[in-house]
């Protein structure tokens, strides 16, 4: 051994470890933000006053119909919350027996079922066509179909009028029909169109590449991924047909009429009618809300499709 001695070093202090430093709560984002203040009473009792506001004449429309004529001519609907005595189905029934008003309201199922299923079924298949078929003159083709969005329905009423009258379709169910389907069809196709391209595009090459021919893949793979646009069109379809008086008032005849010209005529024949007019016009109100809350789901899924990825 040398006599150097070794001098031991003393051990190092652990050097302390740091704390967490705890992190700054976030900002709630603007969806929170917005869904707090969509919960708050303010909003909750907007909405009711608004909700309210839109009831009430279709409650007062349903009490006039359940009130006689002399009821409704003495004093306003509201009084029959007080006195339910004055309510009855007579209204209803003399409406049932007029032979006018129900066949209005066939007419009115015969044009609006088919033409709803005609402009559905021909814009699925185009719009198909548009998204995802090549062929010569697609763009320009589709081009065409939106520039007819912008042609209004009076513009056609004339000439569309001449031509049924020249071929025999003028004062005949057909010819609403087919009118309806013309004018329908551009905003039908534009709309199913824009959602069928949204479907992606390695799913189709893949059905393509397991031997799906063009019709199997539309029918087994995009009309059910379509059901919500589908439901979403054939409603609006549906309520636009239903709800028209201008095209029939022109294109219907005495035979052909539909409930809304029906029930027009009887206005102009006996003034205020309100025995007639109330329970029709609530008649022709319910189907159209029947159809609504049946496939509210669908008309939710299609209004919502693409505003979240």
């Amino acid at each position: 051994m040398s006599g150097h001695s070794t001098i031991e070093r003393p051990p190092l202090a652990e050097a302390p470890v740091p704390t967490a430093v705890p992190a700054a709560p976030r900002r709630p984002g603007r969806q929170k933000r917005l869904t707090k203040w969509l919960n708050s009473g303010i909003v909750q009792a907007l909405l009711i006053v608004v909700a309210l506001v839109w009831i009430t004449p279709l409650a007062g429309l349903f009490l006039s119909s359940l009130r006689s004529e002399r009821d409704n001519a003495s004093d306003g609907w509201w009084t029959a919350l007080s006195d339910p005595s004055q309510l009855s189905l007579d209204n209803y029934t003399a409406l049932l027996e007029d032979s006018g008003i129900t066949a209005a309201f066939w007419n009115t199922v015969l044009i609006s079922v088919p033409t709803t299923i005609l402009v559905v079924g021909i814009a699925a298949l185009a719009g198909y066509a548009f998204a995802w078929l090549d062929f010569p003159g697609r763009d320009a083709i589709f081009l065409v179909v939106v520039g007819l969005l912008v042609v209004p329905v009076q513009i056609g009423l004339l000439p569309v009028a001449k031509l049924f009258g020249a071929i025999g379709l003028f004062g005949t169910i057909a010819g609403v029909v087919l009118f309806h389907v013309a004018y329908g069809l551009p905003f039908a196709i534009f709309l199913l169109r824009n959602y069928f391209a949204e479907i992606p595009r390695e799913m189709l090459e893949a059905a393509r590449m397991d031997g799906g021919s063009e019709w199997r893949i539309f029918s087994r793979l995009v009309l059910p991924l379509g059901r919500p646009a589908l439901a979403s069109l054939a409603i609006f379809q549906f309520l636009w047909v239903w709800n028209d008086m201008l095209v029939a008032l022109l294109f219907a005849d005495s035979g052909s009429q539909p409930l809304t010209v029906a029930l027009q005529s009887q206005m102009r024949q006996f003034g205020s009618n309100i025995g007639v007019l109330a329970p029709g016009a609530f008649l022709s109100l319910v189907v159209p809300l029947v159809v609504f809350f049946a496939f509210q789901r669908h008309f939710v899924q299609g209004v919502m499709a693409g505003s979240v990825k």
